[in-house]
């Protein structure tokens, strides 16, 4: 009887254990349903890769020049009287700048003017005896030796005025160099001679830099020089609109000039692999100044038929550089790619995608393989998914950095305490 009542007992506390893990188990069962239920998928914008132009933000390292910069040379020998500027003054071309001594050159126009007045009486002279004794040759009243004597001298007489209206012009010439004009308008320097000095032949004097226009001489990479005779096509060089920015103080944006470009290189340099081009910007308001370092951009340069992504889609993986690609089930999925170069807020791929494939072009962060992908629309503008996750990049600085203003002003919990304590113990 007793061996029966045990029985029992354990049979009861057997099914009252049962009932309790069945219990258990269905209070557990919803939470690993909960554990297991996968994550919604991720949205971000997506793009089925294809062949496009796309323009290219290059800029290229030079110094500001002016093609018409003029050092004033003396080309006579005398003694600087005058200058008629200020050093640092805007002189317009044939403005009158030096004088060396004129009178002395002037009286040597004057002494040359006198030999061919006397060359010429000689000449005259001399012809009246060449017809006189060609007469008295035909009535056989002089001999053959006599009149060809009197031609000679007729012809040394004809050399004697050439002679001396050479001489002239170049004595006014000299004259001419006496008064050193501007040959081009521009700013002018300070004078590197003082009044009363002498100067001679070959004496540098000043020199004078037009500020509008000014030319920028710079050097393409080959390729990029490639695309632009590309791009040009039959048309003038100067159809591609030129930007030149200077880089300010302090860090600020210096002032920006917009120009044509006017020679276009035809070929390559061995040492460098560069083709040479050169630009000219208007100046009106002497804005910039030549010497200055600028960089120069060309509008409209191109790279075509090539495959790319917004710089934002690339991220760095285990084999370098990477993008999403979604297979069929919308599954994101790492490709190692090989990077060209950047144009603007796209980034050139080389290889690594094929056409038609669709590839993650928003922001990578959060994305891992293996991730669903709720693909959204990509119009288009790499630009504006740049600047929003740059924005956003920005925000969440700020926010971080309030956050430890915020930590840094409230004492730690162990301050507190011990003041409590203080103020208890008082």
């Amino acid at each position: 009887m007793k061996t029966l009542l045990r029985h029992g007992r354990t049979t009861l506390l057997v099914l009252a254990a049962g009932l309790l893990l069945a219990a258990c188990g269905q209070e557990d069962a919803p939470q690993q349903a909960a554990g297991n239920q996968e994550r919604p998928p991720h949205p971000v914008e997506v793009t089925e890769i294809a062949r496009q132009d796309i323009p290219l933000d290059k800029s290229y390292p030079s110094l500001l020049r002016s093609d018409n910069e003029v050092t004033l040379v003396a080309r006579v020998t005398g003694f600087l009287e005058q200058r008629h500027f200020e050093p640092g003054q805007l002189v317009e071309q044939g403005q009158k700048l030096y004088t060396i001594e004129p009178d002395l050159y002037q009286a040597a126009v004057n002494q040359r003017e006198a030999d061919l007045q006397s060359a010429r009486a000689e000449l005259a002279r001399a012809q009246r005896d060449a017809d006189r004794f060609e007469r008295l040759l035909s009535q056989n009243s002089v001999s053959r030796q006599q009149y060809d004597q009197a031609r000679a001298e007729l012809g040394v007489a004809q050399a004697g005025v050439a002679q001396a209206e050479a001489a002239l012009a170049s004595a006014r010439i000299d004259l001419g160099y006496a008064e050193v004009t501007a040959p081009v308008s521009g700013m002018i320097s300070l004078s590197r001679v003082n009044v009363g000095n002498l100067v001679s032949s070959g004496t540098e004097l000043a020199t004078i830099t037009p500020l509008d226009p000014l030319e920028v001489r710079f050097q393409l990479p080959q390729r990029d020089a490639f695309e632009l005779r590309r791009q040009v096509g039959e048309q003038s060089v100067e159809a591609i609109t030129a930007v030149l920015r200077v880089p300010g103080t302090d860090g600020a944006e210096g002032p920006t000039l917009e120009g044509r470009l006017d020679f276009l290189g035809s070929r390559v340099e061995e040492a460098t692999s560069t083709v040479q081009a050169s630009a000219t910007f208007a100046n009106p308001e002497g804005r910039v100044l030549p010497g200055q370092f600028v960089r120069v951009s060309l509008e409209g340069l191109k790279r075509y038929d090539v495959l790319a992504v917004p710089e934002i889609a690339i991220g760095q993986g285990l084999m370098g550089p990477q993008v999403f690609v979604l297979d069929e089930e919308s599954v994101a999925r790492a490709r190692t790619v090989e990077l060209g170069e950047v144009a603007g807020p796209w980034q050139i791929i080389r290889g690594g995608l094929e056409v038609g494939e669709r590839v993650v072009v928003g922001d990578p962060s959060g994305i891992e393989p293996g991730t669903a992908i709720d693909p959204r629309p990509f119009e288009g503008e790499a630009g504006e998914i740049v600047e929003a996750v740059e924005q956003a990049e920005a925000e969440a600085e700020q926010d971080a950095a309030e956050a430890m203003q915020q930590g840094a002003g409230t004492p730690p919990a162990g301050e507190q305490d011990g003041e409590a304590n203080e103020d208890d113990a008082s």
